[in-house]
């Protein structure tokens, strides 16, 4: 049985403890707001940028002259994945989740006999990669400077990816993280960026005719590695909004436990103490009655 000196100790600590779970808590609150309004201002932009670029893709189909960016090499046997997760820790299951679906797409594309590459973009996503796939990762981006994810480190991403693709050291490349849904709901998310991969235009009432200057293809050439750095930075965008509402429900949780531990803890301090007295007041009594 604990002593009253080491409940109290214990006690004392878990309430420190509260404290910096807490203090991390609203923290995370406060970041959370930001990255959510920047992930949701950015949302319009990439689902107009990407149904225009597919409005180009579906009027240029599968034709030599299309960028190879869109028609891709015509083979899938090297798969590049990008695992996009968070510098720092203490965030719930928000990273083990992007972990976990990038894990699964591993092993199916190694039963499929395809060749694996890996790209981690954040700290945590590389920790537990590299005990099982050390030999597949051919690259890691170290976001742990960045205060506030801009468009210049998609940019950054993007062109390390074409280079890749333009050099033939793959064939298909998926992006993995988490679409931010609410503070208690983050979703894993798998989304190719190369080649293009578009939703099938909306019908509309009545087909409209476009004439483009200049052809489709010119544009597309253009626009296509402008698509894959904005798909990037929607993506980097959700990762953090998703990675401070992970963090900041994990906290909550975490000081709700510390309280009803400390609550516990200071029920059986009270009643070892009282213990304590009782057995003093025994010993007491008895040696006057000895006397």
């Amino acid at each position: 049985m604990p002593s009253l000196k080491d409940l109290k100790n214990r006690i004392s600590s878990v309430k420190s403890t509260r404290k910096i779970t807490k203090a991390m808590q609203m923290v995370a609150a406060a970041k959370l707001r930001r990255a959510q309004e920047s992930a949701e201002a950015a949302r319009p932009y990439t689902e107009r940028f990407n149904a225009v670029l597919g409005q180009l893709a579906a009027s240029v189909g599968s034709s030599d002259s299309a960028p190879l960016l869109l028609k891709g090499t015509g083979k899938d046997d090297v798969q590049l994945l990008v695992v996009m997760t968070s510098e720092r820790g203490l965030c719930g299951g928000f990273n083990s989740s992007i972990v976990k679906l990038a894990r699964t797409r591993i092993e199916a594309l190694k039963l499929q006999g395809k060749t694996v590459k890996i790209l981690t973009v954040g700290k945590k996503g590389r920790e537990q990669l590299r005990r099982d796939y050390g030999d597949m990762m051919i690259g890691h981006v170290d976001m742990s400077e960045i205060k506030k994810v801009g468009y210049a480190n998609a940019a950054a991403i993007a062109k390390d990816l074409l280079g890749r693709f333009d050099a033939g050291e793959f064939d298909v490349a998926t992006i993995f993280y988490a679409q931010f849904q609410s503070v208690i709901s983050q979703t894993p998310t798998a989304q190719q960026i190369i080649p293009a991969s578009f939703d099938a235009p909306e019908e509309a009432g009545a087909s409209t005719v476009y004439d483009y200057e200049p052809s489709e293809e010119a544009i597309l050439a253009d626009l296509l590695p402008r698509g894959v750095a904005t798909q990037l930075f929607a993506a980097l965008l959700e990762n953090a909004a998703s990675e401070q509402g992970a963090r900041m429900s994990a906290m909550d949780n975490a000081t709700r436990n510390a309280g009803d531990m400390i609550d516990k803890l200071s029920i059986e301090y009270n009643r070892t103490r009282q213990a304590v007295i009782t057995s003093e007041l025994i010993e007491i009594i008895s040696g006057a009655e000895a006397l």
